[in-house]
């Protein structure tokens, strides 16, 4: 699956959505697909009080989350320098800035320090977009090759400070590779973290599942599985992918 559907021609300038924008320059991860595919898919039903984007970037997620929700505590993680004052000018110029909060901490910091037994301190909602390729990448940007190894975000780290972090009725939602649901899913059973939605992301009705949305929590229940799928040509996209995302894309 290209991330190159949202069609922006210059990767420096801010990229406008319907209620907000982004600056991007200093960041290593431009906007793309899988975060705001997460973005707008990640649940808000149960209407979090507190959340939490683990690997900011930009600060897409917490700020798609902030139109979507009335949650009073959003917070976020960025470890790089660079991306953590972009996404903190994000939020600043947002309309949500009142309510959007970003620490410079690598994620075992924050779970170090922050971390705790009472249920208060607890996020109702963490969602992440996680480095992925776990393969070495080398694009001669030390900042974009950190952002995309698995190495900077380990899944086994990230699934275990989930597992300190979420409030017992709490929700979790990533975006993986398709080919690490199997493994992901089996690493978050290890800490009592199970699947209860599944949404597999295709390009096109004829290309491979590349994607995998997978919403986790405490309680083991029947897992909901369903499929998306994102063009029904180039640039045309279907009309269930227009309706999750209508709400933030300029020209849907």
């Amino acid at each position: 699956m290209r991330t190159t559907y949202l069609s922006f021609a210059a990767m420096n300038k801010p990229f406008k959505f319907k209620q907000f924008s982004i600056q991007q320059d200093q960041c290593a991860m431009k906007i793309g697909t899988d975060g705001v595919l997460l973005g707008a898919w990640a649940p808000t039903h149960h209407n979090p009080f507190s959340i939490l984007d683990i690997g900011a970037g930009t600060g897409i997620l917490a700020l798609m989350l902030a139109q979507r929700s009335n949650a009073e505590n959003i917070e976020a993680i960025e470890v790089d320098d660079r991306a953590y004052e972009q996404c903190s000018e994000n939020f600043e110029d947002s309309p949500w800035g009142d309510r959007l909060f970003c620490y410079h901490a690598g994620l075992d910091e924050f779970v170090d320090e922050f971390a705790s037994d009472d249920a208060e301190d607890k996020y109702d909602l963490i969602v992440s977009n996680p480095p992925f390729y776990s393969e070495i990448v080398t694009s001669g940007d030390a900042s974009r090759d950190m952002a995309r190894q698995n190495q900077a975000l380990p899944f086994n780290e990230l699934v275990s400070s989930v597992a300190k972090l979420l409030s017992l009725e709490g929700i979790f939602s990533v975006i993986i590779p398709f080919h690490e649901e199997e493994d992901f899913i089996k690493l978050a059973s290890e800490h009592a973290i199970f699947p209860n939605r599944i949404t597999r992301v295709k390009g096109n009705s004829t290309s491979e599942i590349k994607r995998s949305l997978l919403e986790f929590s405490f309680t083991k229940s029947t897992c909901a599985v369903n499929e998306l799928i994102i063009e029904k040509e180039r640039h045309q996209y279907t009309e269930a992918y227009t309706k999750l995302t209508k709400d933030f894309y300029l020209k849907m």
